[in-house]
């Protein structure tokens, strides 16, 4: 059995969601080992002046801490 644990990441970019969320991935992916999954939980955009100027993501990453053997 495979013990994993889900943690809670907020991204953001000038650019797109799509880029909101390969950042706070690859952050991730940097900093954590065996990350294997995430869903998005929220998006927001900042408005300022009638424009989009930021996308934010909230997300859940999945990583495996261990493995358990029975």
């Amino acid at each position: 059995m495979t013990v994993a644990k889900v943690i809670e990441i907020s991204a953001s970019s000038s650019k797109s969601f799509e880029d909101a969320i390969l950042s706070g991935i690859g952050r991730a992916a940097d900093t954590i080992d065996q990350v294997r999954g995430a869903w998005i939980k929220e998006q927001k955009v900042v408005i300022e002046h009638g424009k989009i100027t930021e996308y934010r993501v909230n997300m859940n990453v999945t990583f495996v801490v261990g493995s358990v053997d029975k």
